[in-house]
């Protein structure tokens, strides 16, 4: 059984700033290609989930 090695802290900051870049240019290349009803479709789905997230907190809250 091989032991797992962690990389070092230069290596791991590289790797996250790359990821950060990419995620930042894909999310904006996605809604270029995307029509107007299919980004409100999106938002739509969003604004649902962010509402249920927030419905369930609140109702933990009031239960305590």
């Amino acid at each position: 059984m091989r032991m797992k090695r962690r990389l070092p802290d230069e290596v791991l900051e590289f790797f996250r700033n790359q990821g950060k870049k990419g995620g930042k240019l894909s999310g904006k290349a996605r809604l270029a290609k995307m029509t107007a009803e299919q980004r409100k479709a999106v938002a739509k789905k969003a604004a649902a989930a962010s509402a249920k997230v927030r419905s369930a907190k609140a109702a933990r809250k009031k239960q305590t």
